[in-house]
């Protein structure tokens, strides 16, 4: 297919890498077939400092790495003064934003369509002042969606709070069962002001012209027919939905460079590794690392951890933290025993390149969507250890729907104990149940690819997305 001539495509973006980034695989794609792209990023008000500190890098430093992309930074709004709950600065920062974003679609010759991240939605208002048709790029699981999708409905027909059911069972069309208690803490209460939020967010995506979601149809099979059929939104239609992933940052380092741990990788025995990753903001408490690591040790399985200083405040888990004082955090004498099983490393892997290693055998996961696609893609069994926002429901669906993980038993409690993580260690890398567990996982990392592939599902999704916004010819 041709692509039609100067029509841009804007992506606008939220703040912070777990938003930026899913944006910047996007305008990959999109400049791959030959379509004009820019990705416009708030800026935060200097009263909004002290929330934004841990992402005020993060637009220039990936702007830096992605030479080939347009990046057109938005003037901070003004925000005199900030609401109390960080997570409620957030978006109304993004959605003061929105007259600015506005001006700059104006500005433009010819806009194709806006992108939005979904914390960005707000923003639909300056679409539909500007003429630009909008859609939502949404960067968790379709089944997240269909849930979620469902959430305006379920609170105007149902009574009572989902923090007052404990572990019964909810259901929403086109996914498994779910434990009150899995549900997201923003949607436990609806007289919260940050779950009257959340609602507001999926209230408005029935009004966008199309969702692009990165995943990948044979992985989320029911829940992507729920949503097509309409079954999320009872009241009114469901807008296109394009399952275009797995959208996957390959994680390559600079040229001629090689992490460490790949080296190390390499020396190890094929599928005898467990990578244990909580994200780039996920972190667990010091005793609770003391019983991770006496959980990995006695399990007598090769190991490559990275560990992450824990939050000193775990509400305020996003703030920056230093590296990790390893010796203080760790059992006495856990290094110098492991040296010859385990590698530990301080704050960041490279987790792609080490998912598609073949030594890793197993990954014990804070089920964050990026890293379930990465696992599924590599064919990596997971142990699923849920902490924050949707993480929780990621679980319920990795376990119950995909047939693709474990889970780690105490994950909603005080502690997970070094004994349960020695059992399902174990479990994944030695027992009938794990091995059952890789056949699954290797379909999943054959269907990815195929659906990546020319002609392949989540490709033809894209080329018809791009078709219908006549983009292509």
């Amino acid at each position: 297919m041709e692509a039609t001539p100067n029509r841009t495509v804007v992506l606008f973006a939220g703040l912070g890498v777990g938003h930026l980034t899913p944006m910047v695989e996007l305008a990959k794609i999109f400049l791959r077939h030959g379509v004009p792209v820019v990705i416009a990023i708030p800026t935060a008000p200097a009263s909004a400092a002290t929330v934004f500190a841990a992402t005020s890098s993060d637009g220039p430093r990936i702007a830096a790495a992605n030479p080939s992309i347009p990046f057109h930074h938005l003037p901070p709004p003004d925000y005199p003064s900030p609401d109390p709950n960080p997570f409620l600065q957030v978006l109304d920062v993004l959605r003061l934003t929105g007259p600015s974003l506005l001006a700059y679609l104006r500005s433009l010759p010819s806009v194709a369509a806006l992108v939005l991240d979904l914390f960005c939605i707000d923003s639909l208002d300056a679409a539909a002042q500007s003429g630009v048709p909008a859609y939502v790029y949404y960067t968790s699981a379709a089944a997240d969606l269909a849930a979620f999708l469902h959430m305006p409905h379920h609170f105007a027909t149902m009574e009572g709070d989902f923090k007052d059911m404990g572990k019964a069972l909810v259901r929403f069309p086109g996914v498994p069962p779910i434990p009150a208690s899995d549900l997201p803490q923003s949607v436990m209460d609806r007289a919260n002001r940050t779950c009257t939020a959340r609602i507001g967010h999926y209230a408005r995506i029935p009004d966008v012209q199309g969702v692009l979601v990165n995943t990948y149809e044979w992985l989320e099979a029911r829940a992507v027919n729920a949503l097509r059929e309409g079954a999320c939104v009872p009241d009114r239609p469901t807008p296109p939905v394009h399952c275009i992933g797995p959208l996957i940052v390959k994680g390559a380092t600079a040229e001629g460079e090689r992490h460490a741990c790949l080296s190390w990788l390499d020396a190890q025995p094929e599928r005898s590794v467990v990578f244990i990753c909580f994200g780039s903001l996920g972190a667990v408490s010091a005793a609770q690392l003391k019983a991770l690591a006496h959980g990995l040790e006695s399990s007598g399985h090769r190991f490559l951890w990275v560990v992450r200083t824990p939050p000193a405040d775990p509400a305020k888990f996003f703030l920056p933290r230093p590296p990790p004082d390893l010796d203080a955090l760790l059992p006495e004498g856990f290094m110098e025993r492991n040296v010859d099983k385990g590698m530990v490393l301080k704050m960041w892997a490279p987790q792609a390149e080490v998912l598609r290693h073949a030594a890793t055998g197993a990954f014990m996961t804070h089920c964050g969507w990026n890293s379930i696609l990465e696992a599924a893609s590599a064919g990596v069994p997971m142990l699923c250890w849920p902490q924050y926002a949707e993480q929780r429901l990621n679980k319920v669906f990795v376990v119950d729907e995909m047939k693709a993980g474990v889970v780690m038993e105490g994950y909603d409690e005080e502690l997970v104990k070094a004994e349960e993580v020695q059992k399902k260690v174990r479990l994944v890398l030695e027992s009938e149940e794990g091995e059952k567990l890789r056949e699954r996982l290797a379909m999943a990392k054959e269907k990815a690819a195929e659906a990546m592939a020319d002609r392949g599902s989540s490709q033809t999704a894209f080329a018809k997305f791009l078709k219908d916004l006549k983009l292509t010819e």
